[in-house]
């Protein structure tokens, strides 16, 4: 669809152990330039680990994933850069509570990278804008719907212009009638572009806007494909038996 051939983030041979537990199992993936995976999968699968692997909030036990040319899962690492360009959505909105919507938007930049109060406070009022919420850059988060507060942890995490966007079931805590605002959102960014890897069962979402869909289950990858080979016709049967419960 709107990838194209060159891998912005290659995992290879990912393994994370919890003590005894296995979480992830051997997991090698590529996502191109532009490209939107959408990762499902029961309750421990892996999911969230795997996200969260990506961004250096969790160290893997063995294994390599790299952002274009850069290896993020080296002890030398530079977090900081890391996580400068690849952004985090989670279930929940960490906004702070203290903040108006534009100085959550704006205070990455400003202390992180030492943007500009006036370059970063333009760019967070597009942000805001790019997200629907022109008219709450005042407005703190107490005062913002659970939808409005997701929107501005999207923003947020476009503030520092990432490569990559990470979302962890970024619709699991909102009302029903708040995950199509949210969901429209992250639409727009994959018409735009964005690489993005989604954590979520909305299927809507999914036939919209991933060009791969992989299930993972046991820690493990079971099946990878478009979003028409899974749904309609997925291969493994743990594949089959998952999706009798979420379609």
């Amino acid at each position: 669809m709107k990838s194209n051939n060159k891998p912005r983030v290659r995992i290879q041979n990912a393994s994370k152990n919890f003590d005894k537990v296995v979480a992830l199992k051997n997991v090698s993936l590529e996502v191109k330039t532009g490209e939107v995976v959408l990762i499902i999968g029961p309750s421990g699968s892996g999911k969230s680990t795997l996200l969260r692997s990506v961004n250096r909030l969790e160290n893997l036990t063995s294994g390599d994933i790299w952002v274009d040319d850069d290896l993020l899962t080296h002890n030398k690492s530079d977090i900081r850069k890391i996580r400068e360009e690849v952004g985090m959505v989670f279930q929940s909105f960490n906004l702070f509570s203290h903040l108006t919507a534009l100085e959550n938007v704006t205070l990455a930049p400003l202390t992180v990278k030492k943007t500009p109060k006036e370059a970063a406070v333009a760019n967070g009022r597009e942000l805001l804008k790019r997200v629907g919420l022109s008219d709450k850059e005042n407005n703190y988060p107490d005062q913002l719907s659970g939808g409005q507060q997701q929107r501005v942890a999207i923003a947020r995490a476009l503030a520092m212009n990432p490569k990559v966007m990470l979302f962890d079931e970024p619709t699991s805590a909102l009302d029903p009638e708040m995950i199509k605002e949210v969901l429209d959102v992250m639409l727009q960014l994959a018409k735009d572009g964005m690489t993005m890897l989604v954590v979520s069962h909305e299927m809507g979402f999914a036939r919209a806007a991933a060009d791969k869909v992989v299930f993972m289950d046991g820690g493990e990858i079971i099946e990878i494909g478009t979003p028409d080979d899974i749904f309609d016709r997925p291969k493994e049967e743990r594949t089959k038996k998952f999706l009798k419960h979420i379609l």
